[in-house]
Formats: structure tokens, C-alpha cells, sequence
């Protein structure tokens, strides 16, 4: 088995324990990669969680999947395959103060108990690579853990918009302890940036001249109403931003260009609505303009890339590459060490895993 461990057990990771178990069964639907080498999504564990919250800390991995406050959709109910108990992470930054102004059933609650040792539990549990899923703007607490990380050995998928794999120090620091690294913040199955992304580069490639652009994202869960805190925002906005004006041959001026979480509507919960419009000029300055409106569940939408992510870290772990895997994190997140366009970077993740496979 491939044995992983995660620091955060709110709604991604719950789409994703339940797509493991629904992969046991034969019932998954929707992978990008069936096999990634000899690995597939059947073949991971989960052998150890951390998280804060008394609703999940002590409880095992399956129960606390579905604790207050996720609120995913539920797609495969029985994940008592995952029978470890959820350990007390550190909890640094990783609550913004204006959660407390919210209701319990939607926000985190900090259990009152000392964290453990993360590296010692890392290690104890046997675990090859930390999936990280914090919530964004947790920058302490993301690095407290890889961290612990190369102190453990343990590679590591980061899925957040705290920047690790694209930060160079980061990176040598995980190539010189020969352990894989893929990040920064996970690229949706076929979310919002992705979308953006290539119509942006319709756009580019057809010649038409993009004037101003928005993205606008609303949403119900946990990670939307932790974003409304607007100084836990920077990062997610930078990510976004610089993934969309990457695509282009000349960026659009910054005033003209907004992209990121807009707002909390309680009642989406999981559903993320994003609102996409483009502006553009081509021949003799006519106009042309994109109106878009895409819908998704956002957890099993990016649970569908870390299946891949968690399964090229392994790759490069069994074969002794370390560092931040370029090709996998081009293709699998939003602020990857260096980007490349999504169809070359698919090409060059194909090739990677053939090179290790």
C-alpha cells in the first residue's frame, strides 16, 4: 500500500477518503489516471490524520470525515476502512479570528489538549507522503508541517496557497533530503482557474487582445468562510492571478484584472459558483466579449487531481528524486515552480511517469 498521512480533515479531505474507499470497491468514477505507473487510487492508505477540532481529534479518520463542519457531498458512505485515530495538530495561524463570530456548526472549534509531535507521529505511522490541506492563510502552521516533513522523511503534496514547492529555499532544502514536493495549491479536476486559464489563451491564440477580466467565486464551506478574513486572502489571490496571466503572451495590467474568492453564501455549502467574464478587442478594435457561469462541487473536484499528485510523489520517492517535482506540479496546481501550459504540461506529466514508472 501507499501509505499517506493529512494535515486537515475538512471537506477535501473528506471527497478524497471517499473516493478512496469508493476506489476499493471498483465504484470510482471520473480519475484523470486509472494507473499512475503500477500505483492506483485503490492502492492508498491513510495511516494518519492531524486536525484541531474536538468534533474530529480522537475520533477515527472515517468518522471525523464527515464531522461538523464539512459539509460534502456524501458519495460513499462507509469509509470505516479508515480506522486510525485523528491526532492534535498545531494550531499556529491556522484559525482566523473571525470564525468565532459564526455559528459551531459552521466553523472550526479548537480542542482543548496539546498538539502532538508531528514529526515523531509521521514517523510512527510509516507514512511515505503528508497531504496538505490547511486552510488558506495558514503560512505558520503549512510550514510547521513540511517542516516536520523532511525532519520525518515524508514527502509532501501541499494544496494550498501557502508558497513551498515554488519557493527555491523550499525546494533545495527538500531536494538535498531526497524527498519529492508537488505544489503550490491545488489545481481544480475542472475548476474555476482551469477554465479561466483556457479561455484566456482562446483568446490569446485567436489573436483577440484581452482588455479586463473577472473571476468571481462564491461558495458555503469552510474555506470560503475562512477567506472572508481578507488578510488570510493575499496568497489565494496571488495564486489565482498569476495562473491566469501565465497563459498569456502579454499580461493584462493589474487594475484590470480580479480574480478570487468573492464572497460566503451558507446555503451553497460544498458548491462552488464561479462567475467568469473576459473582455477583449480583435480586428479594427471590435469587441468581444465571454460571459461564463460554472458550477462544481468543489472538495471531489480537486480530490480528482490529488489522486494523481499523491501518486507521482510516491513515483519519485521509489525512485530517489527529490525536490519540487516540475512536470506533476505544472500540471496538478495553480503556482507551480515554473508553469507551462495545461496541454503541454499534461504531456510532460504523461512522459514523467513513464520516465519513473
Amino acid at each position: 500500500m501507499l501509505k499517506i498521512a493529512i494535515a486537515g480533515l475538512g471537506n477535501c479531505a473528506s471527497a478524497l477518503l471517499q473516493a478512496l474507499a469508493a476506489a476499493r470497491k471498483g465504484t470510482l468514477e471520473g480519475v484523470i489516471r486509472q494507473h499512475v505507473g503500477s500505483w492506483q487510487a485503490s492502492d492508498i492508505d491513510v495511516v494518519t490524520a492531524f486536525d484541531i477540532d474536538p468534533r474530529k481529534v480522537g475520533h477515527s479518520i472515517g468518522e471525523a470525515a464527515f464531522a461538523l463542519p464539512n459539509c460534502v457531498r456524501i458519495f460513499e458512505p462507509d469509509l470505516s476502512a479508515f480506522t486510525a485515530s485523528v491526532l492534535m495538530g498545531p494550531v499556529l495561524d491556522g484559525v482566523a479570528s473571525h470564525m468565532k463570530d459564526f455559528p459551531e456548526e459552521q466553523t472550526f472549534l479548537v480542542a482543548d489538549e496539546p498538539p502532538v509531535d508531528v514529526v515523531a507521529a509521521l514517523r510512527d505511522s510509516g507514512a511515505e507522503v503528508l497531504v496538505c490541506y490547511l486552510p488558506v492563510g495558514s503560512e505558520q502552521a503549512v510550514r510547521h508541517y513540511a517542516e516536520a516533513c523532511l525532519r520525518a522523511g515524508v514527502g509532501m503534496v501541499n494544496c494550498v496557497p501557502v508558497f513551498i514547492a515554488s519557493d527555491p529555499a523550499w525546494a533545495d532544502r527538500f531536494a538535498a533530503a531526497g524527498l519529492p514536493l508537488v505544489g503550490d495549491d491545488i489545481k481544480s479536476q475542472l475548476g474555476a482557474t482551469i477554465v479561466h486559464r483556457t479561455l484566456a489563451w482562446l483568446f490569446d491564440m485567436r489573436g483577440i487582445t484581452i482588455e479586463r477580466t473577472y473571476q468571481l467565486n462564491t461558495g458555503g464551506n469552510t474555506d470560503f468562510l475562512n477567506m472572508l478574513a481578507r488578510d488570510r486572502l493575499e496568497s489565494k489571490k496571488i495564486s489565482k492571478t498569476g495562473s491566469v496571466q501565465s497563459i498569456l503572451g502579454k499580461p493584462i495590467p493589474a487594475d484590470n484584472v480580479h480574480i478570487g474568492p468573492s464572497d460566503y453564501v451558507p446555503w451553497q455549502k460544498d458548491n462552488k459558483v464561479c462567475f467568469l467574464r473576459i473582455e477583449g478587442r480583435g480586428i479594427g478594435g471590435a469587441p468581444v466579449e465571454l460571459e461564463l457561469r460554472l458550477s462544481v462541487q468543489d472538495s471531489p473536484n480537486s480530490a480528482g487531481v490529488v489522486l494523481d499528485a499523491i501518486r507521482c510523489a510516491k513515483l519519485a520517492l521509489d525512485r530517489g528524486v527529490g525536490g519540487a517535482l516540475i512536470e506533476p506540479s505544472a500540471a496538478f496546481m495553480k503556482t507551480p515552480p515554473r508553469q507551462v501550459h495545461d496541454l503541454e504540461a499534461q504531456r510532460l506529466c504523461d512522459e514523467f511517469i513513464e520516465r519513473l514508472a
